[in-house]
């Protein structure tokens, strides 16, 4: 019963809140006290880093990023990831519905939600969906930069939008439990993603093309049409995406401009956070020979990757602390600073993950 009276208390913060005076609770305490879900999160090598990284960061839950080249690929890092829950049950959790992220919030664990950023690893087959769900993948972007059978990527030539088998995928996705991910999806194919599933989907992890034109922002639209459909866009903290133009310094103030954009088209209830990279950054990690020059082959022009990627306040484990400092000096409320924490994601998955 402690579980489900802890389930009710969190969703009753993401559900209603709004309705409530702000609690008067100490910077330190409100934030380790908060559900913290960091919509896309992945480790660099799953070493002992990365495990400090994610207590220190106290994250309850994080949207891991998982091999997808082909089905083979795919089974081989679920299973992977089945193995590495056994053998850590005291510091990770395998996040197969939205009550798992509450228990490792109680536990002082991590949930880990399995992703694939791309559609390629169903190898064309709808069935494999299900396949993948009974493995423990639970959610999936349709595309990724290119196109795939599913429908156009954002740096696509085109832009088609979803093919008759990516409307099939996504009814798929809606029937068996696994969340719709649009976030490197093309425009059209984000509008469809949203139009064609019957339940509401994610961006876990984009920006705001009205503040920073790139091919992976997504448009006012796009982010309207996403939470109206009861969706939720996570905005990503990699300072190349959120920041001014090459030779300006992006600070911590420009991630939350995106925020607070997001936030005026979509409304408190819609709005999330993501990183997309290791919980323990990346600077500590990554040199311009291993991080910058490889994505100079992979990417188009168009993407504007930069050296360094990161954002100096957001890239260690106080990231989210030290945007809670800048939120509440622009006058953030107990209440929609929860939700942004992690509230938003938990409502989000138990409307779809179940």
């Amino acid at each position: 019963m402690q579980t489900r009276r802890q389930t009710l208390k969190l969703m009753a913060g993401a559900l209603a809140a709004g309705s409530l005076p702000a609690l008067s609770t100490p910077a330190d305490n409100f934030y380790q006290d908060s559900l913290v879900i960091d919509g896309l999160c992945f480790g660099k090598d799953w070493g002992e880093a990365v495990f400090v990284g994610l207590k220190a960061a106290n994250y309850s839950g994080i949207i891991e990023s998982l091999d997808r080249q082909d089905l083979k690929t795919a089974i081989d890092a679920l299973l992977t990831w089945r193995r590495r829950v056994e053998e850590h049950p005291d510091q990770l959790i395998l996040a197969l519905n939205a009550n798992d992220f509450v228990l490792a919030k109680e536990s002082g664990r991590t949930a880990v939600l399995m992703n694939f950023q791309d559609g390629t690893m169903l190898d064309a087959d709808v069935d494999n969906v299900e396949a993948l769900h009974s493995l423990g993948m639970r959610c999936f972007q349709l595309t990724y930069n290119a196109r795939n059978l599913l429908g156009d990527g954002c740096l696509e030539r085109t832009n088609a939008g979803l093919s008759d088998f990516g409307v099939a995928v996504v009814a798929r996705m809606n029937q068996v439990g696994v969340l719709v991910d649009l976030s490197h999806c093309g425009p059209q194919t984000t509008l469809d993603g949203i139009a064609f599933s019957e339940k509401p989907v994610a961006i876990t992890h984009t920006m705001c093309a009205a503040i920073r034109e790139h091919p992976r922002a997504k448009s006012d639209q796009a982010m309207r049409a996403c939470a109206e459909k009861g969706g939720v866009i996570g905005i990503c903290a990699l300072g190349y995406f959120v920041g001014p133009d090459p030779g300006g310094q992006t600070t911590i103030e420009h991630y939350a401009d995106h925020i607070e954009h997001a936030v005026s088209v979509a409304g408190h209830e819609h709005v999330a956070l993501s990183t997309d990279f290791p919980p323990q950054g990346i600077s500590p990690w990554a040199t311009k020979e291993s991080w910058y020059e490889p994505r100079l082959k992979v990417f188009k022009p168009s993407y504007e990757v930069r050296w360094p990627p990161w954002i100096e306040a957001l890239d260690s484990a106080d990231r989210f602390r030290n945007l809670l400092v800048v939120l509440r000096r622009r006058g953030w409320r107990d209440q929609d600073l929860r939700k942004l924490l992690g509230e938003n994601w938990l409502r989000l998955f138990s409307q779809t993950i179940g």
